[in-house]
């Protein structure tokens, strides 16, 4: 029996092994896939432990993306680019590390009817998950990308960054202030939801989605927001209502994990059964 796993902290929310299971069920491969609590100053021994155990995968999710990479043995261009992995491989004795959240992303939008080559987008944050996508977007030929953030400076910061990696993509920063947003939104093919604000925890998230300047964006523009819990955040509800086609956030949930299970397996992923298994709800409330 082969084991794979995700690390995280918390991690007893991860629809991950629901996914993977499924997969493996699917395909009749003898595996199964565990979710691995382990806090930040514990990842060192969680890794030996990795290595110990032959442990043949892993997903990594926060606060480990970028802790991670140094207790690694490679570590490929894509995800020092994103300055993130999600995605650990054994290659006999050595662990390898990647990131599909890029590619996962464009893989969604793409199955949803989204034309990527030479589209205009609005990337909205400046932490990890709208890195990542600016990294995939970027790569899949969109024209330009501004990247958005409440501080101007983080956003002026990503794009310095990420200038050089991602040419000839036109990078451009802006903050979230009204007159800002509206000239971006004003010139946008593709919004790309890519903060916490519209997690169903978050209490400001009806208030988050009001004060973007949605009505700004041509009646063509689509929208998209990471996140999935709920499937139809409050920026989705809001771009709907105003007949701009929307994408969740459970594609590229989907996609990323797809791209890891055929980098462990050398399979095509079963994307149906994957799906059916996110749509379920947990067996577990802790789950």
């Amino acid at each position: 029996m082969k084991l794979y796993g995700v690390l995280g902290h918390p991690v007893g929310h991860s629809r991950s092994p629901a996914m993977h299971n499924r997969a493996f069920q699917t395909l009749g491969i003898a595996a199964t896939y565990l979710a691995f609590e382990v806090s930040p100053e514990r990842l060192p021994d969680a890794i030996r432990g990795v290595r110990a155990l032959g442990i043949r995968g892993l997903n990594v999710t926060l606060p480990h993306k970028t802790a991670i990479m140094p207790l690694l043995d490679e570590v490929d261009a894509v995800a020092r680019g994103i300055g993130a992995v999600n995605t650990v491989l054994r290659d006999g004795e050595r662990l390898l590390g990647t990131n599909t959240d890029a590619e996962g992303l464009c893989r969604a939008l793409l199955e949803a009817g989204v034309t990527l080559p030479g589209a205009r987008v609005t990337v909205l944050g400046a932490g990890g998950a709208a890195r990542a996508s600016v990294v995939g977007l970027a790569r899949a030929g969109v024209q330009s990308v501004t990247i958005a953030a409440r501080s101007l400076e983080r956003a002026e910061a990503l794009v310095a960054e990420l200038v050089g990696f991602l040419a000839p993509v036109t990078l451009q920063a802006a903050s979230f202030e009204p007159s800002s947003l509206a000239t971006a939104f004003a010139q946008t093919d593709l919004l790309v939801q890519a903060t916490s604000a519209t997690l169903e925890s978050s209490p400001d998230a009806e208030r988050f989605a009001k004060s973007l300047p949605l009505a700004g964006l041509p009646r063509s523009a689509w929208v998209t927001d990471l996140v999935y819990r709920p499937l139809e955040t409050a920026v989705l509800r809001e771009a709907s209502a105003l007949g701009h086609r929307t994408v969740d956030g459970l594609g590229m949930l989907l996609h990323q994990g797809a791209l890891a299970f055929e980098h462990w397996t050398g399979r095509p992923a079963p994307i149906a059964s994957m799906r059916a298994a996110l749509l379920e709800p947990p067996s577990d409330p802790s789950d």
